[in-house]
């Protein structure tokens, strides 16, 4: 078989040893149309000739076009038969041009791909921009049957409470309406976003056991809505951080966290309120041994730092503004351009260390956290190690490690027993390829033996 030639929107490459050069070929068909297709094991002339082909293969791929395309993008990689010779198929689309390969924006003439020129990257930025906030307003797919009625409920509750809504008794349609998040039978992309469990919203979580993304503890993605997201990251953090006890008076005992939870409930809240939706990129919380991590994908403002909002009074600017202005009801964001400046007296006040960097594609706000106490080692403690390590020379789960220890609670376990052994390295855990349950496995490397 015979491809016909390439063209605008196809391109072929005679194997994956040319994968920089259909990087930059993929980028240049977005900028140019939108979408393509583009083929290893094919010769320019359309004539196909094959590869060996593995999954290997397909995720060297899939991984390469995901690091180095930006905005980010998640295509379709697959192995095809053709002839009885393997090739892969890539089909791609993207509408957040322009486009970057390698930091370098093309555009697609004929079956070349061309440096884009300035004029075309500004016009192509400012249109995206624009674009972005229009998003909110366009009509979604869901409809009010769509909404999860206790989040909604819950969210009328506090805006009731603090004030900041005033009518009672309304229909649900009636209260969207006058929210603004309704246009006929159908939900702005605003409302589907807050209320509706769906994939509009992904957050990655993930632990790493030192301060490189090289060794992950725990990983995960979840979707669903603005509200649901936010308190499972909420959680998530709360059950990461170390927290001490503090007596204050008599016997009464205080939890301390090691970043204020507030601060932290702040940070996620402004990470999906200003975030870029159209970018495709998920809100990636990430749990390092010494700090903590919150991105947002979409630009900071452009001749505007961090350091101005936490310093000064500067006019807010609203990548969602719709979404933005239904958390402020809420008191979800306590008022409009003042969340780096909570995050800062907050953190302040608390003794830890925050900073705010600009990413090429989006904000990142890191806390610092404070160095983890060694816990009290006693003949006692030094025993359940023991036993802990040779328990777990085969993988086994958190709930299996805590009942042999005869252990309940799981915050104790962890500050006791497995953190420090994780932190030494003589405990590591991966996610198995087929796990038999949803909870993560252990292994452990006793490098005493």
């Amino acid at each position: 078989m015979k491809f016909d030639d390439e063209n605008e929107q196809i391109e072929f490459k005679k194997s994956t040893g040319e994968l920089k050069e259909a990087i930059a070929s993929i980028v240049a068909i977005l900028n140019k149309h939108g979408s393509g297709d583009l083929y290893f094991g094919v010769r320019n002339d359309g004539t196909v000739v094959g590869q060996n082909i593995t999954d290997h293969t397909l995720r060297e791929v899939s991984q390469a076009i995901r690091t180095h395309i930006k905005p980010v993008i998640y295509p379709e990689v697959v192995k095809e038969s053709i002839d009885d010779k393997q090739v892969v198929h890539v089909k791609f689309k993207g509408y957040a041009q322009p486009y970057l390969a390698y930091n370098i924006p093309r555009i697609r003439v004929a079956d070349e791909d061309l440096v884009m020129d300035q004029d075309t990257y500004a016009d192509m930025l400012r249109f995206r921009e624009d674009k972005g906030r229009n998003w909110e307003q366009r009509e979604s797919d869901y409809q009010i049957a769509d909404i999860n009625r206790n989040v909604f409920e819950n969210y009328l509750q506090r805006a009731r409470k603090v004030g900041r809504i005033a009518f009672h008794d309304e229909d649900i349609r009636t209260v969207l309406n006058k929210l603004n998040l309704i246009r006929g039978g159908r939900l702005l992309n605003a409302g589907a976003a807050l209320f509706v469990e769906s994939n509009i919203n992904e957050i990655q979580l993930a632990k790493y056991a030192s301060d490189e993304r090289l060794t992950f503890t725990d990983i995960r993605r979840e979707t669903g809505s603005i509200f649901k997201l936010v308190r499972m990251a909420e959680q998530y953090l709360m059950d990461a951080m170390d927290w001490r006890a503090e007596f204050a008076g008599g016997m009464e005992r205080r939890e301390i966290p090691e970043i204020p939870v507030e601060a932290l409930r702040e940070a996620l809240i402004n990470a999906f309120a200003h975030r870029s939706i159209e970018s495709g990129e998920s809100i990636d919380v990430a749990v390092y041994r010494s700090r903590i991590e919150i991105y947002s994908p979409g630009e900071f403002p452009k001749r505007m730092t961090p350091q101005m909002f936490v310093d000064g009074n500067e006019r807010p600017q609203r990548r969602n503004p719709l979404i933005t202005r239904v958390l402020y009801y809420s008191r979800d964001m306590e008022s409009f351009a003042t969340g780096l400046k909570r995050i800062q007296r907050l953190c302040d006040a608390a003794g830890c260390q925050v900073e705010y960097r600009r990413e090429a594609y989006g904000f990142t706000v890191a806390f610092s956290r404070r160095k983890s106490v060694t816990p009290q080692v006693t003949p006692q403690v030094t025993q359940k190690v023991e036993k802990l390590l040779a328990f777990c020379v085969e993988p086994k789960s958190l709930q299996e490690m805590m009942q042999l220890l005869e252990l309940t609670d799981r915050k104790h376990f962890r500050r006791k027993y497995l953190n420090p052994l994780l932190q030494s390295g003589e405990i590591r855990m991966t996610m198995p390829d087929k796990p038999q349950s949803s909870q993560q496995k252990y292994i452990a490397t006793n490098k005493r033996k």
